[in-house]
């Protein structure tokens, strides 16, 4: 039998307040933002809380671009019928994802933009990505390893700020080309949709998880981020461990943890997923499994990393430390605290998509207990200072868990074809105004 945990019955109030008054706090941080940049505040973000510049731009794959977002808007609600079996789901959710991420992308500046974003011959931010650091590999792998520590600081900001899960990977795959590295990540971030669809099932029911999984095909950052950031491949990395967390099946309390412990080696910040399964098992299943689950976790981490030190050298601690100074010296070290503890948050939000942040917002009014989980989890993210600026693009791996606790929202379960094409294409309004107008880096 399905889990269905949406809103309890009794708190289904369908109360605005919770939604209300965060679209209030996410207007005021956009205004000051906007103040600020008018009167010479630095922020550290030119358009804070975002960041993005003012560039229209448009190829003329933009009628391709049409197209397929018409034809997915079409397409999509179809899949809501019950006779779509959840398997066909699966295989159309891809495959839409898939194309709505490339077509959105060459909307802008054709198939080069695909990748774009790692070719140092035509980004000047390419050079702070991975690709730039495979030289160091020509002493081997396990060398690699064992300095990675020593070596960080001296390393691109990209390639530091992370362990070295994905620069190992593009080496033992032999992709040492733009292009092939666009491949894997687009290829690895599309991944994320049919994996939001298997941990919606265990947490909401087979209805609701069809439309968090809609809703996570035509998110905006999910769109346009996961056609041109490595953050999208992390991201099915977490989400893959944490569908294996919250799933009820024993063999799940050993593919779990050691599945975020290999997230953990592509993106230190997967390791929020733990927290967020940790935080769902204590309210669903009570404290003993919540803590069996964190035990669980640490030791697989320990394990792994304690391996990895022994077998060749590498220094988990060491890499921490040297991620942490580059970016106490970098671009954030120049971000108010102050502002960004709110403007991180408000940021993923509107860049997931308004709709969305809004059903979210609503299901948290009405205690959903993924909803719970996610706001606990980004707001520990905000106080703590973990990111400050750029979650459009970081807080890909969350993006997600926020439309399964959009779906949670009461009421979601009926909803009709032409509701959802409403929402699904203001969400894809959004994606294409964003892609056209606006330079993103990523």
């Amino acid at each position: 039998m399905e889990a269905d945990l949406g809103a309890p019955p009794a708190k289904r109030t369908r109360s605005l307040r919770v939604p209300v008054l965060g679209s209030l706090l996410v207007l005021a941080v956009v205004v000051f933002g906007r103040i600020a940049a008018a009167t010479g505040l630095e922020l550290g973000t030119g358009a804070a809380p975002f960041v993005l510049g003012w560039e229209p731009e448009v190829s003329p794959l933009v009628l391709v671009t049409a197209v397929i977002v018409a034809g997915g808007l079409a397409a999509a609600p179809r899949l809501l019928a019950r006779s779509v079996s959840p398997g066909a789901f699966a295989l159309a959710g891809l495959g839409l994802g898939l194309a709505l991420r490339v077509g959105v992308a060459i909307g802008r500046g054709g198939f080069e933009d695909l990748h774009a974003v790692y070719d140092v011959a035509l980004e000047d931010n390419a050079a702070s990505e991975y690709l730039p650091v495979l030289g160091a590999f020509d002493f081997g792998a396990r060398q690699f390893l064992d300095t990675f520590a020593e070596i960080g600081t001296a390393l691109p900001v990209h390639a530091v700020g992370h362990p070295p899960g994905l620069l190992l990977s593009l080496n033992a795959l032999g992709i040492d080309s733009p292009e092939g590295m666009a491949a894997l990540t687009i290829g690895a971030g599309a991944l994320c949709v049919p994996l939001t669809y298997l941990a919606g099932r265990e947490l909401l029911g087979d209805e609701r998880a069809r439309v968090a999984t809609l809703l996570y095909v035509f998110a905006p950052s999910a769109i346009l981020y996961g056609a041109t950031s490595a953050d999208a491949l992390f991201a099915t990395l977490a989400l893959a461990s944490g569908a294996s967390l919250l799933a009820r099946r024993r063999i799940a309390r050993v593919v779990g943890p050691v599945a975020l412990a290999l997230a953990s080696f592509f993106s230190y910040a997967n390791l929020a997923i733990g927290a967020f399964a940790a935080i769902v098992t204590l309210r669903r299943d009570g404290l003993r499994s919540a803590a069996a689950l964190s035990l669980a976790c640490a030791v697989a981490l320990a394990a792994m990393y304690g391996l990895l030190h022994v077998l060749t050298g590498y220094d988990p601690i060491g890499a921490v430390r040297s991620a942490e100074s580059v970016y106490r010296e970098g671009a954030a070290a120049q971000r108010p605290y102050a502002f960004w503890v709110f403007g991180s948050p408000v940021a993923f939000l509107v860049a997931a998509g308004l709709p969305i942040a809004w059903l979210a917002l609503r299901s948290l009014g009405e205690g959903a207990l993924v909803a719970v989980a996610l706001f606990g989890v980004v707001g520990i993210a905000a106080v703590l200072g973990f990111s400050k600026a750029e979650t459009e693009r970081i807080y890909q791996f969350l993006v997600p868990l926020l439309c399964l606790a959009a779906g949670a929202a009461a009421g979601t379960t009926r909803w009709s074809p032409a509701r959802l094409r409403l929402v699904l294409g203001a969400l894809a309004a959004q994606a294409l105004l964003v892609q056209l107008l606006f330079f993103t880096v990523w």
